[in-house]
């Protein structure tokens, strides 16, 4: 999968740019505060339908401007498909190949990305609800079914939650309700827990082979789905099912009392453990780094084998915050297999010397100022307006 093409209009500070990407390693080089992972999070956005640095939609238009649009072309092994996102304060519409989508659902998984920045070192240590966005946006990217099952359970979750909060004012007194959200809260959130157990025991195989590679094979990881129910129960979403109906019964005196629904998948955490210990807890920072980049490189490979098409890799600054060793292990790993793009200040003696043939452009206030590769190709403006033909 290669995204070819990028047209942007009034997005973030970029007010109209078009431009065509190389299939291997895009250098988006420039000074702090030019644009550059403004350029990221437009690629991402055309993946995801919403940003990985804002959950209001309006800070992504130009703040002189009433709508934005976001459009692209990727490439698969099936051709070519022209994508667009119009943001407007009525919302966003999504399209595939010049038609609407009624559903985001059904345009997510398009384009698929990996994004990995500083703050994603964070999901080892950081707190459980980042390891569970994690799961939810990686997982949902390949599977329609998974999203649907988020999009449901996220729904019902709401209702319950309203509901028990007028129960425990006294404003609603029927107890049978409640127990019909339960019953379609455990349905759903049965199905997500699953399939969660199912993609994590794959990305695990992926990612404990990488761990042993970048730490000498000195070092083992696992992965743990720590849940709210025991761990017997998760087999298949019958057994899960039947342990969350019993888990709501069992806690109701204390829902009602806290108001909010305490258990199900919007509770649970994913572990991290390196040599039979918790590396959030315990783990040295590089320990932690290295967990946290073999999960992120795992998750091209799982993509991979789950759509049959490699993902777009986005590296956010992320170099700066690796140690040669590791710089080399990501830059080798991805080299001639993903199409990626990494925002930097400079490019390190490291990734000069890793990097095939980088296509460099160079990122001004929101304005490409110049394209440049390091075979001295041809990357005028002019060649980029030929290759965005029909975005």
């Amino acid at each position: 999968m290669k995204l070819q093409a990028l047209a942007l209009h009034n997005f973030r500070n970029y007010d109209d740019v078009t431009v065509a990407f190389g299939d291997g390693v895009n250098v988006l080089l420039g000074e702090n505060a030019q644009g550059k992972t403004n350029l990221l999070e437009a690629i991402y956005f055309l993946a995801l339908a919403r940003s990985h640095r804002t959950s209001s939609d309006r800070d992504l238009i130009n703040w002189q401007a009433e709508t934005a649009q976001v459009k692209g072309r990727i490439q698969k092994a099936s051709g070519n498909t022209p994508l667009e996102l119009d943001l407007s304060k009525h919302g966003k519409r999504a399209k595939v190949n010049h038609l609407e989508q009624a559903k985001l659902s059904r345009y997510v998984g398009q384009l698929n990305v990996i994004l990995f920045a500083p703050e994603d070192l964070s999901l080892v240590k950081g707190a459980p609800q980042i390891r569970r966005r994690f799961m939810d946006m990686e997982f949902g990217q390949m599977s329609q079914k998974y999203l649907y099952n988020l999009s449901q359970y996220r729904t019902i979750l709401k209702q319950r939650n309203k509901y028990l909060k007028e129960l425990g004012a006294k404003q609603q007194k029927d107890l049978v309700l409640l127990d019909v959200l339960s019953d379609q809260l455990a349905n759903y959130g049965s199905q997500i827990m699953f399939q969660r157990l199912t993609f994590l025991k794959q990305l695990e195989t992926w990612a404990a082979q990488i761990h042993q590679e970048i730490s000498q094979h000195r070092e083992t990881l696992k992965f743990h789905y720590a849940t709210s129910i025991v761990d017997d129960a998760l087999v298949d979403t019958a057994h899960i099912y039947e342990a969350l109906k019993a888990g709501y019964a069992a806690k109701r005196d204390k829902e009602l009392f806290q108001r909010t629904t305490l258990l199900g998948p919007h509770r649970d955490d994913l572990k991290f453990i390196v040599n039979d210990k918790d590396v959030a807890s315990f783990g040295s920072q590089g320990q932690q780094r290295t967990t946290a980049l073999s999960v992120k490189l795992a998750e091209i490979d799982l993509m991979h084998e789950q759509t049959g098409e490699y993902p777009v890799l986005l590296l956010d600054d992320v170099l700066s915050e690796l140690d040669d060793m590791r710089q080399t292990h990501l830059l080798t790993a991805i080299q001639d297999k993903v199409q990626t793009f990494l925002t930097t200040t400079s490019l390190s003696g490291v990734a000069r010397k890793l990097i095939h043939q980088p296509k460099i452009f160079t990122i001004n206030n929101g304005q490409i100022i110049s394209e440049s590769d390091e075979t001295g190709g041809d990357t005028s403006a002019d060649a980029a307006d030929d290759e965005t033909n029909g975005i």
